[in-house]
């Protein structure tokens, strides 16, 4: 299952609005999720492969918030780490827009 495949199913099983592989002019978001007048962005990243903190900083280098910012709703950016060795959660870090 791919990094993140877990929160895709659950949040898909709960009937939250979720899409993934979201496009956008700088590339893909892996997945948005709005929820209760808000937009949740996601980046799943294996720390094996990635420097830890890279799924934060992808949201935000490659703006990918701007697709959404003209609604007016809170932007929230989830980048989420997966250790592939530990088969496990590594990390996660939250930032409000």
């Amino acid at each position: 299952m791919p990094p993140g495949g877990v929160f895709d199913s659950y949040f898909a099983a709960v009937g939250l609005d979720i899409t993934l592989e979201d496009a956008t002019n700088q590339g893909r978001i892996d997945m948005t999720v709005r929820f209760n007048g808000r937009i949740y962005l996601f980046e799943f990243k294996m720390v094996e492969l990635a420097p830890e903190g890279h799924a934060l900083q992808q949201i935000k280098g490659r703006g990918y918030a701007e697709k959404y910012r003209a609604l007016g709703q809170p932007i929230h950016l989830v980048g989420v780490e997966f250790s592939r060795e530990g088969r496990n959660l590594a990390g996660f870090e939250v930032e409000m827009l």
